[in-house]
């Protein structure tokens, strides 16, 4: 990727992946896809739902905002489009509550389905009341200013891991991965695989069959050492 001319940049538009693509990885869930690609790109789990039951998938809009300050925010809606994830990340770390449920209504009237953000967000009740879902860090009544700079559709690091505009978030009750747009095709098709797979073994552990035996454990805690006893010895 080319270096940026100057770190106060708004880039208005990126690829984003096949939406046909982001619902099969949505269908999925986190825990899957995280499985799928080799257990990478899961946000810290710190990042949780303000509501259960909330469950998306969509290309990644990125925004860097300083600390208690959520300028860059407002001027990101204007570059989001429907079915976009905004994906917020201060520089430095804060718990401010940067989203509450004005800038939510404004993200919602553009199509955008859901906000993660390494830091506070606020409002919850009507958040949870308009069904807008945010994954963040905390809850927090703190407000931000609007002072100073930051970007918008730049790579971030947010709750650990680096995101791209584009890259694929999938968020739900489990937390939040992060795939990059490039892999996302074969992460879903792996996702699918492993989704037919974990059918078939509940299948048959529905049956009465243990996990022990489909998965060939004995052997390898044979090895290991493990020794099974009738009785536990007397001392």
């Amino acid at each position: 990727m080319k270096t940026l001319p100057d770190k106060h940049v708004v880039v208005r538009e990126h690829p984003r992946p096949d939406p046909a693509v982001m619902e099969d990885l949505s269908e999925s869930g986190v825990a899957m896809v995280h499985e799928a690609q080799h257990r990478t790109g899961l946000l810290a789990c710190y990042l949780r739902p303000i509501y259960p039951g909330g469950a998306v998938s969509g290309p990644a809009v990125t925004v860097i905002v300083p600390p208690g300050d959520n300028w860059m925010i407002h001027v990101a809606v204007e570059v989001c489009r429907p079915g976009d994830i905004l994906v917020v990340a201060p520089g430095s770390p804060s718990s401010d509550g940067y989203v509450d449920d004005l800038i939510a209504t404004s993200l919602k009237a553009r199509g955008v389905k859901a906000v993660v953000i390494d830091a506070g967000v606020r409002n919850v009740a009507a958040l949870t009341e308009m069904r807008f879902p945010a994954w963040s860090k905390c809850i927090c009544a703190q407000g931000t200013v609007m002072a100073s700079l930051g970007a918008v559709n730049v790579p971030i690091i947010c709750a650990g891991q680096r995101v791209s505009p584009g890259d694929v978030i999938v968020a739900d009750d489990d937390g939040v991965v992060a795939v990059k747009a490039e892999d996302a095709v074969h992460v879903a098709d792996a996702a699918a695989r492993l989704a037919v797979q974990e059918q078939e073994m509940r299948v048959r552990l529905a049956a009465g069959e243990l996990s022990l035996d489909i998965q060939r454990m004995r052997e390898r805690l044979r090895a290991l050492g493990l020794e099974y006893l009738d009785r536990a010895p007397v001392k």
